[in-house]
């Protein structure tokens, strides 16, 4: 799904804009066991704790496509005889038939869901009659689909400790109690996907707070789908395909005119307008190298373990690999961040027998806030 797709369901998750008519949740203990459900009719609710839930659940539609967001695609075998696919199909139903699937979908989450603490499952149908679009990219009064689909998210349960408040409506202080607070969403999935303003039964919206960890045992072992790699190891294993490959080619140079090529991918996208997201491939890294000066043999050894770790004919979201707002060199002792387009400021040499990091400074410079000069004797 694209950035623009996940935009206009996430503008839906509202209480006064989706066909929503029941919020079906659970409550999931430390231990892991599954101590209640519960069914809310969305139109009994007040307005106030209605649009507190739509608000949390939107949470879960947050983040950049490729990075919080990833797209899980099953099997075809599990999208024709797949039990697990079968229980997504029934739950994006809004009929009393989906209800045991709901069910069943919570306990095995129970299951197959580690989380830190206890946590609620929040889950929702919704029926969205998407809106056709004219030539000129007006918003046309017909449709031809109705993209039918559920949404849940896992939120962690936080305990307030008791605390001193002043309760104005009775002029007094009281003490009040520990209560559980919602969090927002750590996880969180939609299905089937909305891929080109339709409905994708073969993929899965994926959220993930963490980007270190997007919960795959989750997906693959209880869902059976397939989730990309997340968005820090997949920066973590460029990196050090990059350096393996290339070995004492690695030069800073080197490493900023990749970083450089890869933010170019993001930008050029942008200012295209593109509605699908960028992507860098072993080639198009590999053009970068050969730029550079690098031996053909050690572009060789970078493909090769780009393709090891990825996957064959891999394309990787850019905005994993890099940070696209400045740029970042350290030293055990050192750190030193630039910003992102002016990498022209430092470079490196070799005096008297050491390596040395050169920063060019024509402006002022300050030091812990305070102005200070280069003495020109030094």
């Amino acid at each position: 799904m694209t950035d623009k797709e996940i935009g206009e369901l996430r503008r839906r998750i509202r209480k006064d804009k989706c066909a929503v008519p029941f919020i079906y949740g659970a409550f999931i203990n430390e231990k892991k066991e599954l101590v209640s459900t519960f069914r809310q009719n969305v139109a009994m609710l007040p307005q106030d704790d209605a649009e507190g839930i739509f608000k949390i659940m939107r949470k879960a539609f947050s983040g950049a496509a490729g990075k919080n967001l990833l797209d899980v695609s099953f099997p075809t075998e599990q999208v024709m005889n797949g039990e697990e696919h079968k229980m997504l199909m029934e739950m994006r139903k809004q009929t009393p038939e989906s209800e045991p699937f709901i069910q069943s979908f919570f306990e095995k989450t129970a299951e197959n869901l580690t989380m830190p603490s206890a946590y609620i499952i929040l889950l929702a149908q919704d029926a969205y009659d998407i809106p056709d679009y004219g030539a000129d990219g007006e918003k046309a009064d017909s449709s031809t689909e109705v993209y039918n689909y559920f949404f849940a998210c896992a939120c962690p349960i936080k305990e307030s400790k008791a605390a001193l408040s002043f309760i104005a409506s009775e002029n007094a202080f009281k003490t009040l109690g520990a209560n559980a607070i919602i969090s927002a969403p750590e996880i969180g999935i939609v299905f089937p996907a909305f891929d080109d303003r339709s409905a994708n039964i073969y993929n899965m919206l994926l959220y993930s707070k963490n980007l270190s960890d997007n919960h795959s045992e989750f997906v693959t072992d209880f869902l059976k789908g397939t989730v990309p790699m997340p968005a820090q190891e997949q920066k973590d294993t460029f990196n050090a395909v990059l350096e393996e490959a290339l070995s004492d080619s690695c030069s800073f140079d080197v490493a900023v005119a990749v970083r450089d090529a890869v933010c170019d991918e993001i930008t050029e996208n942008k200012e295209n307008n593109e509605e699908e997201a960028p992507v860098v491939s072993k080639k198009s890294i590999g053009r970068v190298l050969e730029k550079c000066g690098v031996d053909a043999e050690k572009i060789e050894a970078f493909e090769e373990r780009f393709e090891e770790s990825f996957g064959a004919d891999a394309a990787v979201s850019p905005v994993n690999l890099v940070n696209t707002k400045q740029i970042d060199i350290e030293t055990p002792d050192v750190s030193i961040k630039i910003n992102s387009d002016r990498s022209d400021l430092i470079k490196t040499q070799m005096i008297d027998g050491s390596n040395y990091i050169l920063i060019r400074a024509d402006v002022s410079i300050s030091v812990n806030g305070v102005n200070v000069c280069i003495d020109p004797k030094n």
